[in-house]
């Protein structure tokens, strides 16, 4: 995969395919893989929150998530062929270990909806090994809830908890997690549960998931997409500018 940088941050230009099969050989040879989708919230927080920054930039495999991302690289002229959502990682990854018998341990959100995430995940793919589960309010104890991830054999580990807590917890505990690979999914498992609905394709194809998620939740998102978006078409300008005016390089 080709690593570029983008406002400050490394980021893989990869196809959904190629991602799938990168991780499955690290899998296979027993090579341990931490994972990141980067979206535009995640990439404007990062330059305000080092530990974030710090925790994103330790990852081996950084994904393109957000259409924001996608459309913002292109206008800085990189060549991005698509997006890498995580949701749908999360369940080309599933599929994945179905067929190569891997296992996998869903950590995160309410214990009702990790707990339907996992019932819902394993009709959906009958036959995979889900090493165990567990909900996301743990952090009196996290000692004791990364042993229970080592003692359950899990070679995938999928966190569903709020940025920056999930990175950060990741990052943290890479070493003694005992798995092969380690991503965060956000709120995955509340759309895997039912819980709730993802925008539909033709929104998602134009980048408008996060248009989407306001609608469903107007009180919570509008400002934080606001201010969060309009940080980054800042950014975006201002690289422009400095790439079109800027000081001519001299050798």
């Amino acid at each position: 995969m080709q690593r570029i940088e983008f406002l400050g941050c490394p980021m893989d230009v990869a196809s959904m395919d190629d991602t799938v099969e990168t991780i499955r050989s690290a899998i296979t040879a027993g090579q341990f893989t931490q994972h990141v989708v980067v979206n535009v919230a995640k990439l404007v927080n990062m330059r305000d929150d080092p530990q974030l920054k710090e925790s994103v930039h330790s990852c081996d495999i950084i994904n393109i998530d957000g259409m924001g991302v996608v459309l913002g690289a292109r206008f800085l002229g990189h060549s991005v062929p698509e997006r890498v959502a995580g949701v749908d990682l999360f369940h080309e990854l599933l599929k994945m270990s179905k067929t190569n018998q891997f296992s996998v341990f869903l950590l995160g959100a309410k214990d009702e909806v990790v707990s339907q995430a996992t019932s819902n995940v394993l009709a959906l793919y009958p036959g995979l090994k889900v090493a165990g589960y567990h909900h996301g309010y743990f952090w009196d104890d996290e000692a004791a809830l990364v042993e229970k991830i080592r003692a359950s054999g899990a070679q995938l580990l999928f966190v569903a908890i709020t940025s920056p807590k999930k990175e950060n917890f990741i990052n943290r505990w890479r070493d003694q997690l005992g798995v092969d690979f380690v991503m965060g999914v956000g709120g995955t498992f509340d759309v895997v549960a039912g819980k709730v609905k993802r925008a539909p394709r033709w929104m998602q194809q134009y980048g408008l998931e996060w248009l989407y998620r306001v609608i469903q939740e107007p009180g919570r998102m509008w400002k934080r997409y606001l201010t969060t978006n309009l940080k980054f078409a800042l950014l975006l300008i201002k690289e422009k500018a400095k790439r079109l005016f800027g000081p001519a390089k001299t050798n």
